[in-house]
């Protein structure tokens, strides 16, 4: 059994919730406005949910289905994709997934693309190659994987997507009624501010516990002035992204002061970039996103946050239904595993590329998708109507492979 055809798909699709809500002007982040930083953040974000599904065909008709997380500028690594991964693909045997994480992954490795959009795109088919492997044997990712420790993947909500703390604290009031025990918020914008919003968010019930992630804002001083705020109150679980992202010894500084857990990786995409960081012991809290690393290569570092007895966190934002059961069925094969990112919006969202939604909920926990391979059904008419296809009709692409498929022009079908 071979790899007969290799497809990416670049998605955007809109919503009637714009991912954490509106930006910090109170204005909408709408279509017309394109990518924007959100300040105080420093990153692109787009007003759509933005992604890349990667569909594998075996010999015998058998499709895997992969996602990476490319919230902006998914036409990049749908590119390399096609471009670059498809040739070496087609025809390889049906089953090999690691070597073919290691053949793909060397293809640019000298020139320094293990990381950025390269990753993206290595993630998305590793992925898809494990899904196939799964649906071909008739089993579930994570039992590939090794077997599950777990049916049911604890969850914290990620985000309340409000204008003003009460708000804030009315909405983790109600998701503590629901059963939900713990609520990372969205912050950066000051220490005085930040610590307004966890003592509003805290108060709203005392059954709820509070994580903070602050997007990368601050600088050592103010980071260790907010942790050491945070860890003197209870119930606070972790601080997330303090400093700039390439600063590891930063964050060694930084997490010698506290005792306060510093969780860090949604920017890191290997094994490599994971083991400086442990091994400066600069995170206590490992959080990498497997639509950034992929499955392969997600066990691997999983395996080093083990031996420096760091637990496993994934981090999970604005990906679709495939990138959201490839990562619960990574959760689910983790033993130090305390907990997976729910975002609302996304959940929502999600589902609009499968054909049966997502199940559970961040309170009563995330079952595992039931079924082999990842264990969800895609939904191919709502991709193609949907999506533009890579490789698109270039020259070197074989007559037989069909033309792009484009965005519809009816905008009810963008739904």
């Amino acid at each position: 059994m071979h790899i007969a055809e290799v497809r990416a798909y670049v998605l955007k699709l809109a919503h009637d919730q714009v991912y954490l809500g509106r930006l910090d002007d109170g204005s909408e982040l709408t279509e017309d406005r394109g990518y924007v930083v959100r300040a105080p953040w420093r990153s692109l974000y787009a007003s759509r949910f933005e992604t890349l599904l990667v569909a594998i065909t075996a010999s015998d008709g058998t499709t895997g289905w992969g996602e990476a997380l490319a919230p902006v500028g998914p036409e990049i690594p749908a590119e390399i994709v096609g471009r670059l991964l498809r040739p070496t693909l087609i025809g390889a045997r049906v089953g090999g997934v690691r070597p073919a994480w290691h053949r793909l992954r060397d293809l640019m490795r000298e020139r320094g693309h293990l990381t950025g959009h390269q990753a993206d795109a290595l993630a998305a088919v590793d992925i898809a190659l494990w899904d196939l492997l799964g649906r071909q044997r008739g089993v579930p990712v994570a039992e590939l994987l090794g077997g599950a420790f777990r049916g049911t993947v604890p969850a914290y909500v990620s985000g309340l997507p409000a204008d003003t703390d009460g708000a804030r604290a009315a909405l983790a009031a109600d998701w503590a009624a629901r059963g939900v025990t713990l609520i990372k918020l969205h912050l950066g914008r000051g220490v005085r501010e930040d610590l307004a919003t966890v003592d509003a968010v805290l108060a709203a019930d005392e059954r709820l516990g509070v994580a903070v992630d602050a997007h990368w804002a601050y600088g050592v001083s103010d980071a260790a002035r907010l942790g050491a705020a945070l860890q003197r109150r209870e119930r606070v679980a972790f601080l997330e992204a303090p400093l700039a992202p390439e600063d590891v010894e930063g964050h060694r500084e930084l997490q010698r002061r506290l005792d306060l857990p510093v969780a860090i990786g949604e920017t890191l995409r290997n094994a490599y970039e994971f083991r400086h960081w442990l091994d400066r012991r600069a995170l206590r809290v490992a959080q990498p996103d497997v639509a950034r690393t992929g499955l392969t290569e997600a066990l691997s570092i999983a395996e080093l946050a083990a031996a420096h007895h760091v637990p496993v966190a994934p981090h999970h934002s604005v990906g679709l239904g495939v990138a959201t059961a490839a990562g619960l069925h990574l959760a689910a094969a983790l033993p130090d595993m305390p907990y997976f990112e729910y975002q609302p919006t996304t959940w929502e969202a999600a589902s609009r590329v499968l054909r049966a939604p997502l199940a559970g909920t961040p309170g009563a926990g995330l079952p595992l998708p039931d079924g082999p391979g990842l264990g969800v059904d895609v939904d191919e008419d709502f991709v193609l109507r949907n999506a533009t296809a890579y490789p698109s009709a270039h020259p070197s692409v074989p007559p037989s492979v069909p033309p792009s498929v484009h965005p519809s022009a009816d905008p009810s079908e963008n739904r």
